[in-house]
């Protein structure tokens, strides 16, 4: 397979605090790739450094061109959709006013793609002109899923998707994100705090700890990994 996403020697600051020490990592094209460890290990920066959404070093190529000093909107024009922890939606407008705005990048048949996301969250039609800020919470993580899949992404990066969520929203949205990859080839990475579903879902993992990669390798490894198994999965 080709990567689709490489990362190398990627470093990345908060002020002084330095959160990223030299992330080197890949994605392959069609695959599903997991990146675990604790509060503070780096993976919500991992996130942000491709989305450019904090500032960083090193190299970060994606579909084999360096993204280089690309601010955030030029990199979500090259369909890289990043969906941040919380739910992210625009709580004043409707439904369909969320979908809309999450397809700005694109050019395209927006009914076409209402549809076809409508398709995997039956219950958004039902709803459409109704305010986004009256849905639950579920709802509106799953709102903000349906927005990113508007801008049609080559890579979705997803960042604790089941964070809060009842555990069958949270089965749900990982049933529609792998029929997707099945599908349509949509290339992802997601950090999660279920290692779990994160492992049963991914083909790979990375290990973040202290803003360095200590272990990665395909998902099957990883789950009989002794060190994985202690802090992650809990026997």
């Amino acid at each position: 397979m080709t990567a689709l996403l490489e990362l190398q020697d990627v470093e990345a600051r908060y002020g002084p605090i330095k959160a990223l020490h030299g992330v080197s990592l890949s994605v392959d094209e069609g695959a599903v790739v997991a990146v675990l460890g604790a509060n503070g290990a780096g993976k919500t920066t991992t996130l942000r450094a491709i989305s450019h959404t904090v500032r960083r070093t090193g190299e970060i190529h994606f579909a084999g061109k360096p993204l280089g000093r690309r601010n955030a909107e030029s990199v979500a024009r090259l369909g890289i959709a990043h969906l941040p922890e919380g739910r992210g939606t625009f709580s004043q407008l409707t439904v369909a006013e969320n979908l809309r705005l999450g397809a700005y990048t694109r050019r395209g048949s927006l009914k076409a793609d209402t549809e076809r996301v409508f398709s995997y969250f039956p219950w958004l039609d039902e709803r459409r002109r109704q305010q986004a800020g009256t849905l639950s919470g579920g709802e509106q993580q799953m709102l903000a899923l349906a927005r990113a899949f508007m801008q049609r992404p080559r890579l979705l990066l997803l960042d604790e998707p089941s964070l809060g969520l009842a555990p069958v929203l949270v089965t749900e949205i990982f049933r529609i994100i792998r029929e997707l990859n099945e599908s349509d080839g949509l290339t992802v990475l997601v950090v999660e705090q279920n290692a779990h579903l994160a492992l049963q879902v991914a083909t790979t993992a990375y290990v973040l700890e202290v803003g360095t990669v200590a272990l990665s390798g395909p998902s099957e490894e990883l789950q009989s990994h002794e060190s994985v198994r202690r802090s992650y999965l809990g026997y």
